[in-house]
C-alpha cells in the first residue's frame, strides 16, 4: 500500500533541481471558459481571464467571472495580482483576492476603474494573474513588549520618502 501511495506522490510531484513543481487542478465550470498559462516561461503569475464581456463605470468596482474553479496545493494560498497592462493602459486594479487551498468554488477578480472613462471588459481578455506561493502556518503568542528595530514604530513613507522629496527639491532650485 505504502509503494503504490509513493507512486501516486511522484506522478503529482516532479523534481526539478531543488524546487518541487506543483499541479493546479482546473475545472471548467463554463465549457467556454479559458484555462489559466504562463505567457513566459518566467513569468511567476498565471493570467486569468474574462468569461464574460462587461462595463465598469469610473470609480465603480465589479466582478468579473472567470468560469474555472481551481484547487490550490495544500499549504500553499492563491494570490489574484493586477496584470501591469491593464493597470497602466486603463487605470484598473484588482481589489482583492486570496484563494485558501480549501476553497474549490468559482475563481472570480474584483476589478475597480480608477480612471475617468468607462472601460471595457472582454470575454477572453487578460484581467488578472494568479499567484501561487507556499504559506507558513504560525502560532500566537502574546508578549508585553516587542524586541526594538531600527525602523521601531515609522511607518509609511519612513525608509527614505522625506529625502528623496527634500533632494528633489534641492535639484529644482538648482535648475532655476
Amino acid at each position: 500500500m505504502a509503494k503504490k501511495q509513493n507512486n501516486v506522490k511522484k506522478k503529482r510531484v516532479k523534481e526539478e533541481g531543488k524546487r518541487l513543481k506543483f499541479f493546479l487542478e482546473v475545472k471548467k465550470i463554463s465549457k467556454d471558459a479559458f484555462l489559466p498559462e504562463y505567457m513566459f516561461d518566467t513569468d511567476v503569475g498565471l493570467d486569468l481571464k474574462a468569461n464574460e464581456t462587461i462595463e465598469i463605470f469610473p470609480m465603480e468596482q465589479k466582478t468579473v467571472k472567470t468560469g474555472i474553479a481551481v484547487r490550490i496545493p495544500k499549504g500553499h494560498v492563491g494570490l489574484i495580482r493586477d496584470r501591469a497592462g491593464i493597470v497602466s493602459k486603463m487605470n484598473v486594479h484588482t481589489a482583492a483576492g486570496t484563494f485558501d487551498s480549501a476553497y474549490t468554488g468559482e475563481v472570480s477578480v474584483v476589478l475597480v476603474n480608477l480612471g475617468e472613462g468607462t472601460v471595457g471588459i472582454e470575454k477572453g481578455m487578460r484581467i488578472a494573474q494568479l499567484v501561487i506561493i507556499p504559506v507558513t502556518k504560525v502560532s500566537i503568542k502574546e508578549v508585553k513588549s516587542l524586541l526594538q528595530t531600527q525602523r521601531g514604530k515609522k511607518g509609511f513613507g519612513s525608509t527614505g520618502f522625506k529625502e528623496k522629496i527634500s533632494e528633489l527639491s534641492k535639484l529644482s532650485e538648482e535648475l532655476k
